[in-house]
């Protein structure tokens, strides 16, 4: 039967796979988008959210088609089915580096917003200042208002920089890891991960991230810290 479940009905059906649900659940939290459930002898066997993006979750996930095809008009047609995505998993805290790595603050905005379109645009193929420079412009300010935002700079150059893509008290999702490409294959990115991971570990137990299977050089990366291969995700792209 399908359902509108109540925040306490997500969020024991995330309980269940915090890291696969780990994005569920941080937007049930913040009350963002709209979610409709499948519940089986009085619990959700499956939970689908439809807001900017639909991310369906649990068995039986066809029953959404409905109310993804009511916000499919709005949506640009699929541009790249990517079936099995791999997610990494770190819950051992990694060497200290001592990296300069911080959060990032307003001041640091005019710096980032161009390495963050240039990692989306290298993890998702499509350039974000010239589909919606306005919006992402927002997130980008709204991640690191929000403490969501790490850089490691020296001399304007990025050594490191990640964001979150989602935070509960199970754990933080990364997202747009990223090293100025001047700088890269030096051991920046390893060592800022390390001290990110080291820092979220302490709030946290657990780190995630998710990435494209082709991409050999970020997932020798995570690898390197220590993060593990645990679940694939499927990602279609519009």
């Amino acid at each position: 039967m399908l359902v509108d479940p109540g925040l306490d009905e997500i969020l024991a059906f995330c309980a269940e796979d915090p890291i696969e649900r780990v994005f569920l659940e941080d937007v049930a939290r913040r009350g963002l988008g709209r979610f409709v459930g499948l519940a089986e002898d009085d619990r959700l066997i499956a939970l689908c959210h439809v807001g900017v993006n639909a991310v369906p979750s649990g068995a039986g996930c066809g029953v959404f088609a409905r109310d993804v095809a009511r916000v499919a008009p709005r949506m640009p047609r699929a541009r790249d089915d990517r079936p099995a995505q791999p997610v990494y998993l770190l819950r051992e805290q990694p060497l200290e580096e001592s990296t300069g790595l911080r959060a990032a603050t307003l001041d640091d905005l005019r710096l980032l917003l161009p390495a963050c379109a240039a990692a989306h645009a290298e993890e998702l193929g499509v350039d974000p200042m010239r589909r919606d420079p306005d919006g992402f412009r927002w997130r980008t300010r709204t991640q690191i208002e929000d403490g969501r935002s790490w850089l490691w700079v020296e001399d304007g150059t990025i050594l490191f920089k990640a964001e979150a893509s989602a935070w509960t008290p199970s754990a933080v999702q990364l997202q747009q890891v990223w090293v100025d490409p001047p700088v890269r294959r030096q051991g920046f990115g390893a060592r800022g991960l390390r001290d990110l991971c080291r820092l979220l570990l302490e709030r946290v137990p657990a780190v995630c991230l998710f990435v494209r299977a082709e991409n050999e050089a970020a997932i020798r990366l995570y690898e390197s810290v220590g993060m593990r291969h645990v679940l694939d995700y499927r990602s279609l792209l519009l």
